[in-house]
């Protein structure tokens, strides 16, 4: 996945978090927080890729 569909997910979570707040829905507001925090993740996890591989880049160099 690109950084694009992790921001897109994310987006959608706080979508999800925000109709279940307004609707007093817990469950999809948990849901909506949810999808956040792993989107968050995913986008963490491609930033270490990123770096390591510039990392091994430029020893390469």
């Amino acid at each position: 996945m690109n950084d694009n569909s992790h921001k897109a997910e994310e987006v959608k979570g706080k979508t999800k978090s925000a109709d279940g707040k307004a609707t007093d829905a817990k469950g999809l507001e948990a849901e909506g927080t949810t999808d956040q925090v792993q989107a968050e993740g995913k986008d963490a996890g491609e930033d270490v890729k990123d770096t390591a591989r510039d990392i091994k880049d430029s020893s390469d160099d």
